[in-house]
């Protein structure tokens, strides 16, 4: 099936005129960059599990005569 030539001509154009505002988008819906994926509280409760764990693992081996 063909397409007429009028009609390929005014696809060619729409997407002509997507392809000139690519990149173009307005300031109010651009990410800012300030917001963290994570919280502060979700950060440092992490950070407190995994040196307690680790600790706790270490005083553990101590404990244990370096057999656990």
């Amino acid at each position: 099936m063909t397409t007429s030539r009028r009609l390929a001509d005014r696809k060619v154009a729409k997407f002509q005129k997507n392809i000139t505002k690519r990149g173009s988008i307005p300031e109010s819906t651009a990410k800012k960059g300030n917001d963290y994926p994570v919280g502060p509280i979700v950060l440092g409760f992490f950070i407190f599990v995994v040196i307690g764990s680790s600790l706790f693992q270490i005083i553990r081996t101590a404990t244990s005569g370096g057999m656990a």
